[in-house]
């Protein structure tokens, strides 16, 4: 069950983590709203220039300015563990962040990565694994163990584009997600995702409140922008 001290989740073995260098204050205030009602073992904001008065609690670590999106994708699958010192990491965007904290649920623990559902593919190759087999769970704000952020630069994965895309929750959850899974890797199914995170407005996530969001598309305008 979850631990609860002073009306505050406590998820002493979860960082919560953000790397930007383009948005940097709504990213830091994403960070802080995360905050709110959780006590996480660490709060790191992954940036190439500490920002001015960094609030208390938010942990500054360095890194090359991310000059484009490949960038970020890149240091975000081979790099973004170096950062990492809890068993888990909680990433966050100034775009979507955690929501509610009340619908947390000590479930999302059990697996290596769980973010938002994705939605059906409307073409022949999108949101696929190597076998064809449709993947409905993906998304960047996301819960990942420290072991599956390891994993790419322990197994020598190379950064190869995916129809194209260089997108790193497509790398991870789509492109070598039978990689991670030979490696004994678990991935959450929708039926635990779907109270996890909303992004695209399936009929699966209509009615629930999720622990985070991304993106203001549908029911998620409903959250602050910063």
């Amino acid at each position: 069950m979850s631990e609860y001290r002073n009306g505050r989740l406590q998820l002493p073995n979860v960082t919560l983590a953000a790397m930007d260098s383009v948005k940097v204050k709504a990213t830091v205030k994403a960070l802080e709203y995360s905050m709110r009602g959780v006590d996480f073992g660490d709060v790191v904001l992954v940036t190439h220039r500490k920002p001015f008065a960094l609030p208390k609690g938010i942990r500054y670590r360095h890194i090359g300015k991310l000059k484009d999106i490949d960038a970020f994708n890149y240091n975000m699958i081979y790099r973004m563990h170096e950062f990492i010192e809890t068993d888990f990491m909680l990433l966050v965007h100034y775009d979507g962040f955690v929501v509610n904290p009340d619908m947390w649920r000590d479930e999302f623990l059990e697996y290596d990565y769980i973010g938002s559902p994705f939605p059906l593919p409307k073409d022949d190759f999108s949101y696929r694994d190597v076998n064809g087999n449709i993947c409905r769970v993906g998304n960047s704000v996301s819960l990942r163990s420290k072991r599956l952020l390891e994993y790419p630069t322990k197994a020598g994965i190379p950064f190869e584009a995916d129809h194209g895309f260089f997108n790193e929750d497509g790398f991870i959850c789509c492109k070598n997600r039978h990689l991670f899974e030979a490696a004994g890797m678990r991935y959450a199914p929708l039926e635990v995702a779907k109270y996890f995170g909303h992004e695209s407005m399936i009929p699966e996530v209509e009615g629930i409140r999720p622990f985070v969001f991304h993106k203001w598309a549908g029911s998620n305008a409903q959250y602050p922008r910063f």
